[in-house]
């Protein structure tokens, strides 16, 4: 996997060159300071991947890739979380703030190791309009952006312990917080993990890591306590599932 680095802080290009060391399947191909420098090196090195700032003098790395007419695929790394949004917005493979950790490279790199070597499928031509493409599942390591009003959040997975249906919307059970996201448990379900995310009945997803207590109910359901506090009821059918999912 061919990387280029683009970021004007020196210090910044040599931390992402020595963390990048420890994957023998990441090559760095070149180093870019600005947009002007890494639309040359792009259309010369053809990298796979980015690892882009935000904010570099002359134009951002967002007006860097606007002016591509084909991007490589991207990671973003900066000191500032407010442009997670607009990150995602442009199909960024992730955020990861600096100083970047090794474990979230890592998963980053993941990410883009599979988007990379994954199979280009067949195209169809049709008379409607196109349809939009699949988002990649995401691990219980993976962070996502939550936003609810004018309060934003970077939330690692692993760390949110329930998927509520409110309505039209889906509350978010994370440490002490609770935001609601324009997003029906359908489509969570479709992009979690099924070994860490379990469909518990109509109204809830948990994640079986924050089970506390496992409990007969009524009618040969079961009834779970969650660590921190809180309890879900597993339906009929669902209690069934769960019994073998979690069974030798």
């Amino acid at each position: 996997m061919n990387v280029l680095i683009v970021d004007d802080s020196r210090l910044a290009r040599t931390e992402l060159r020595h963390l990048l060391q420890a994957f023998p399947d990441v090559a760095v191909v070149g180093e870019a300071r600005h947009a002007d420098e890494a639309r040359a090196q792009i259309e010369a090195l053809r990298p796979d991947l980015l690892l882009l700032d935000v904010q570099m003098p002359g134009q951002t790395g967002f007006e860097l890739l606007a002016s591509l007419e084909a991007a490589p695929h991207v990671i973003f790394t900066t000191a500032y979380d407010e442009y997670a949004l607009q990150a995602f917005a442009v199909n960024a493979l992730d955020y990861l703030l600096k100083p970047v950790q090794e474990t979230r490279l890592a998963a980053a790199l993941a990410k883009a190791r599979a988007r990379i070597t994954a199979p280009v499928p067949a195209q169809v031509a049709t008379a409607g309009p196109a349809e939009e493409a699949p988002q990649a599942p995401l691990t219980a390591q993976d962070q996502v952006f939550v936003k609810d009003g004018e309060r934003c959040w970077f939330v690692k997975l692993a760390d949110i312990k329930l998927f509520e249906i409110n309505g039209s919307y889906t509350r978010i059970h994370f440490e002490n917080h609770q935001p609601l996201i324009p997003r029906t448990l359908q489509q969570l379900e479709a992009r979690l993990d099924p070994k860490v995310f379990f469909r518990v009945n109509r109204q809830q997803i948990i994640n079986l890591k924050w089970i506390a207590g496992i409990e007969p109910w009524f009618s040969n359901t079961l009834k779970l306590t969650l660590r921190g506090g809180g309890e879900v009821e597993v339906s009929r059918q669902q209690s069934v599932r769960f019994r073998e999912l979690l069974s030798l």
